[in-house]
């Protein structure tokens, strides 16, 4: 199924120049912060909306599990009605939920708020495609990568800024804060967002049935996704347990210092828009490597931070932050690499594979946070470094064996 897309004569992006992948970027960072917001927030929360410790944490997990659905079933839409009015539509969707979160007054509807919070939080994979679409192909790795570096920052800020602002001013202020900030961000994006109409006629069952079709015939989408799932996988591992070890003696931090901890390690996200150029000039296949070994590497410091240097504080907490830093470029280069790689195939079906790219490595991603648990428990930190490195080495594997899809531009 090959349909066309069509802009409206009188959109935004006639005669705008380069997109204003600025405002891009920090709408995408804005609107994900809410995902991942309810983590360090369960003890807090729960007992407030009298959810029991067991069922606390079906929060974080109903958001998520909203965003996977949204993925799949909503980001597809793009190829199927115009564009514009999808996003604001799920944007508005979006403020509602938050709005919703932050005057849940029981436990269920706070857990239903979460669900839809994650649904309508999948508009961001909406902007990156449309984003893409804005530039000219030889300058749209280094715009993917610029939209890709508010997204991971905000990814990695959600946490500690949740729980600085839950601190200072309680959860409610937290989410109406996100609220109020979305619809702001809403208006700015409503006089940027090109009316970009699909030509095709398919109806919505059958757009969705092409899913399937659509990852047999690329590959590049596959092997893409493949190595994204794996570094997702160790950077689920990785942060889902840092907190634990960073609270063990001897290094022993505090609720602030794990949520500065994690401010620092998103140094690595200025990786994301020197990787899009590094693939607008040829480099995809060097730069791909590079990023697997760097998540293998990270897992090998993290290692060395937290077992063999653990009995002096300054030394383990330094290879621990090295290790995140590490860590986080090379997840977020192979990512943007693997945007960059995805946006260039099948113009009419970008919704539908930047749904299907995202949503397979976040199944990766929560692979690696489940097993985190897991791990931690029967074999403690290095349990956990073992585990994300064999993700690293997983990458590194399907990238060896698959190199042709790799070549450079793709």
């Amino acid at each position: 199924m090959r349909t066309g897309v069509a802009r409206e004569p009188g959109s935004a992006s006639q005669g705008a120049g380069s997109p204003p992948t600025a405002l891009f970027a920090l709408a995408v960072g804005v609107v994900v912060l809410a995902l991942y917001a309810s983590q360090p927030l369960i003890g807090i929360i729960g007992p407030e909306l009298g959810l029991s410790p067991v069922t606390s944490g079906l929060a974080t997990t109903l958001t998520l599990l909203g965003y996977a659905t949204g993925l799949f079933l909503l980001v597809p839409l793009t190829d199927l009605v115009e564009n514009r009015r999808l996003i604001l539509t799920t944007l508005a969707a979006n403020v509602c939920a938050l709005l919703t979160l932050a005057a849940a007054p029981t436990a269920a509807a706070f857990l239903i708020a979460s669900f839809l919070v994650g649904l309508s939080t999948s508009t961001i994979q909406m902007l990156v495609p449309v984003a893409a679409s804005l530039s000219s192909e030889s300058s749209r790795g280094r715009t993917v990568g610029n939209v890709m570096s508010g997204l991971m920052l905000g990814i990695l800020f959600s946490r500690p800024l949740a729980s600085l602002v839950t601190e200072a001013a309680g959860w409610r202020s937290l989410y109406t804060a996100l609220g109020v900030a979305v619809a702001a961000l809403a208006l700015g994006l409503a006089r940027f967002i090109p009316r970009i109409r699909p030509n095709g006629q398919t109806g919505y069952l059958q757009l969705i049935r092409s899913l399937g079709s659509i990852l047999r015939e690329e590959p590049t989408l596959s092997q893409r996704a493949a190595t994204q799932a794996m570094c997702m996988g160790a950077f689920g591992v990785f942060w889902t347990a840092i907190a634990l070890r960073l609270a063990q003696p001897p290094i022993a931090l505090g609720q602030t210092g794990i949520a500065l901890f994690a401010l620092a390690g998103a140094a690595g996200a200025i990786i994301s828009p020197i990787a899009g150029r590094a693939g607008d000039r040829g480099a995809t296949r060097p730069a791909t490597m590079l990023a697997h070994a760097a998540v293998a590497t990270a897992m090998i410091l993290a290692y060395f931070g937290g077992e063999v240097f653990a009995g002096s504080r300054d030394t383990s907490l330094a290879f621990l932050l090295i290790a995140a830093i590490v860590l986080d470029l090379g997840v977020i280069a192979d990512q943007t690499l693997g945007r960059r790689a995805i946006n260039l195939i099948r113009p009419e079906a970008r919704g539908r594979i930047n749904g299907l790219f995202t949503g397979l490595f976040f199944l990766g991603g929560a692979a690696g946070s489940a097993l985190s648990g897991v791990v931690w428990s029967a074999w403690g930190w290095r349990g956990v470094c073992a585990t994300g490195l064999a993700f690293g080495i997983g990458a590194i594997v399907i990238f060896l064996t698959r190199r042709r899809v790799f070549k450079a531009g793709s």
